[in-house]
């Protein structure tokens, strides 16, 4: 067994690693960390973990063998630079401190996208959980990637309301969602620079990527399309997309048209391939909460530690 503490678990990340943590063989939570919330049972914040961890919080950390680092953008670095850890310890960052410059002291984080760094995790002590659009986009354009066929990408991509954090915003009201689609960030939005920076290390040149996400009406789920050229035959793509992916578990090319609902409360992507004359459209779809975060850190945890890569991951989507 292995110790585990979870800074920020007071958010919507950090409560889901509370959730699918619990329950995982190889894992005893040692301290669920939070300044705000000291002293409160995780189940009072969130009812769902009743029965399923009655932990308090505490703004008292310990030496464990795993650290995640739930915290908002930017201040992961602050914490590891006022908290000492030993070089023994796994440190996974769900923000953005390290996706793009891995380096901190004597760490160097290793970016956690397992479809493509699979063999680069094993056994390291630092790494950089991959953004959630980033995930969602990247798993679309990897495979064309590859073979150095992207140019020009135009993706739009919608998200649910998990997706901004617990912290109540204008934006994530309910009667100001409910029944309500809005575009955000156009062109601007920060994870462009960690597509780009993976994507055009595959595609040997530079990519130009147009994103514009939106915000959804729903709770958690992530659903991009993303539009490129190619005079590749459908066959061919789908073939070059199921060669990509074939050692990866969690990622399920469909010929069939594809719903968010497949991939709500899992590990999951599920990709669907487009074509007419020679415009391609790749639609991707996650739970931006799993796959886009906390499935994903424990996912590259499991690796990381030399475990299977679905150890505690088994979930069904909720269909209804």
């Amino acid at each position: 067994m292995k110790t585990v503490g979870i800074v920020g678990a007071n958010g919507y990340t950090g409560s889901e690693l509370v959730r699918l943590l619990a329950f995982h063989p190889n894992i005893e939570l040692s301290f669920l960390y939070s300044r705000s919330n000291s002293g409160t049972k995780i189940s009072d914040l969130y009812p769902d973990l009743a029965t399923v961890c009655e932990m308090d919080l505490t703004d008292k950390p310990s030496a464990v063998d795993i650290l995640f680092l739930c915290l908002p953008h930017k201040e992961s670095q602050n914490w590891l630079n006022q908290n000492a850890l030993t070089d023994e310890t796994l440190v996974i960052d769900l923000g953005n401190d390290f996706r793009l410059e891995g380096a901190f002291g004597n760490r160097n984080f290793i970016y956690g996208l397992p479809e493509i760094n699979k063999k680069n995790l094993l056994g390291v002590k630092s790494i950089a959980n991959p953004g959630c659009f980033a995930t969602a986009i990247q798993l679309a354009l990897l495979p064309l990637a590859e073979k150095g066929l992207l140019h020009d990408v135009y993706t739009t991509g919608i998200t649910g309301s998990t997706g901004a954090g617990q912290s109540l915003q204008a934006t994530t009201h309910f009667t100001w969602r409910n029944d309500n689609i809005s575009a955000y960030k156009t062109l601007t939005h920060q994870h462009v620079d960690e597509i780009l920076q993976q994507v055009n290390s595959f595609n040997n040149k530079d990519v130009s990527l147009n994103f514009v996400p939106w915000r959804g009406d729903f709770t958690r789920g992530i659903f991009t399309s993303s539009t490129v050229k190619s005079d590749l035959e459908l066959s061919d793509i789908e073939t070059l997309y199921r060669k990509f992916y074939e050692d990866a578990p969690f990622v399920k090319v469909s010929e069939k048209a594809i719903d968010l609902k497949q991939v709500i409360n899992t590990n999951r992507s599920v990709i669907h391939v487009e074509k007419n004359n020679n415009v391609v459209v790749i639609h991707s779809a996650i739970d931006n909460l799993l796959k886009g975060a906390s499935g994903q850190a424990v996912q590259n945890m499991n690796i990381a530690m030399g475990w299977e890569e679905n150890l505690g991951l088994d979930l069904k989507p909720i269909g209804f």
